[in-house]
């Protein structure tokens, strides 16, 4: 099973106040076992709102909004994906990415929050998804993951 972690944006964050040392360390140490261990499939920290944009589709007319967005309880600071045997898995992982947030200081503003999610699979979909669009998806996943190694080299 595959969970998508979210962790949220603070004032902090948004701002563009990096971790503190303390902070990276300990998250970084969180990471580090879950890539040891084979649940880590991809993770890192996003730029405040301010550096990114939206798109918008309104009556097929296109429309770019850049950032700051408000409402930063909304926004996202970070991800993890992993994939674990359960649930039960995805959530003791949870809580050991808030206990390494809180020991260092954590965001005030969203500490001991995270938000996770199940990645959506072939069931999910039913019939409408065909041998045809999995197979696409397959090679989709295998390219993209060949991207990536070939982009951290």
């Amino acid at each position: 099973m595959r969970f998508m972690m979210v962790f949220k944006a603070s004032d902090a964050s948004e701002a563009g106040q990096p971790p503190t040392e303390e902070g990276l360390t300990a998250m970084g140490l969180v990471m580090a076992e879950m890539a040891e261990k084979g649940v880590l499939l991809a993770g890192d920290g996003l730029l405040p709102s301010s550096h990114g944009f939206r798109l918008q589709l309104d009556e097929g007319k296109r429309r770019v909004v850049d950032g700051p967005f408000a409402e930063t309880k909304e926004l996202i600071a970070g991800f993890c994906l992993i994939e674990v045997a359960s649930r039960e898995e995805a959530m003791e992982w949870g809580w050991r990415c808030i206990a390494a947030d809180a020991t260092a200081g954590g965001n005030p503003d969203t500490s001991g929050l995270l938000e996770i999610r199940p990645v959506a699979t072939a069931e999910f979909f039913g019939d409408n998804y065909t041998d045809e669009a999995r197979d696409r998806n397959d090679h989709t996943f295998q390219k993209a993951a060949e991207n990536l190694q070939n982009s951290s080299t």
